[in-house]
């Protein structure tokens, strides 16, 4: 029915919004109604299909999935921030992400040329908080009134731990603290060394935590209960 609908509407004419999203395999699609976006100018009068009259879409918006022209992936996923709740937003850049539509992180990169389009300002916000990022400067000024503030120590920084390097390191706790910026949207090799380092820690008895930039800026409260909690255990051991 999508390939259909498309056709029906003429030239132009591409699946977009939710039945993009569903195509693409990262959303749903109302229920017997077919979305598609048609050139300036252009109408559709057909039952059962939903017609978004928008500016000429350009180049790197339009491709063709299944032989059904539709939107781009990144395309689809700005037109469905206009219309899904952060939740189901996040859920479906995830589904994208993991589907190998598009990573997250050139989604986020991607969002300046779109700069001002509905949807943009949307997507933003949900990958504003893991793409933030700070110097290693800042970050060591930001995280040590957290550790102060549950009663550590000053931890060793950029210390060799079981053969990685780690953000933070109490020794005489065994608490290693590592920190990311849109950390679940790596290469795979880059998430196997995650892995590596996580495992080789917790094989050595240690405590390994990780926190994004984000939280240590934004959520110190956060940082500072899991801190607390952790270093009470290990105080315990």
């Amino acid at each position: 029915m999508s390939r259909a609908a498309a056709l029906a509407c003429g030239r132009g004419a591409v699946l977009s919004h939710g039945s993009a999203a569903a195509l693409w395999g990262f959303g749903s699609e109302l229920p017997d109604l077919v979305e598609v976006s048609l050139p300036p100018g252009r109408s559709s009068l057909h039952s059962g299909i939903r017609t978004h009259r928008r500016a000429a879409l350009e180049p790197r918006d339009v491709t063709t999935h299944r032989r059904i022209p539709v939107t781009s992936p990144t395309r689809t996923l700005i037109d469905q921030a206009t219309q899904l709740a952060p939740s189901r937003l996040e859920r479906a850049v995830n589904e994208a992400d993991k589907l190998g539509h598009v990573r997250a992180d050139v989604l986020y990169a991607s969002l300046a040329s779109y700069a001002g389009q509905p949807g943009v300002a949307a997507l933003r916000a949900l990958l504003d908080p893991l793409a933030f990022r700070l110097s290693d400067s800042e970050l060591e000024q930001a995280f040590r009134p957290i550790a102060r503030a549950v009663g550590l120590p000053t931890p060793e920084t950029r210390a060799w731990v079981n053969g990685f390097e780690v953000d933070f390191f109490w020794p005489e706790l065994k608490i290693v603290v590592e920190t990311d910026g849109l950390h679940y949207h790596r290469t795979a090799s880059q998430q196997r060394r995650g892995l590596e380092r996580d495992q080789a820690h917790l094989a050595a008895g240690m405590w390994p935590l990780r926190f994004s930039h984000w939280q240590v800026k934004h959520d110190p409260t956060h940082v500072r209960n899991v801190l607390r909690r952790t270093a009470a255990r290990a105080r315990k051991e």
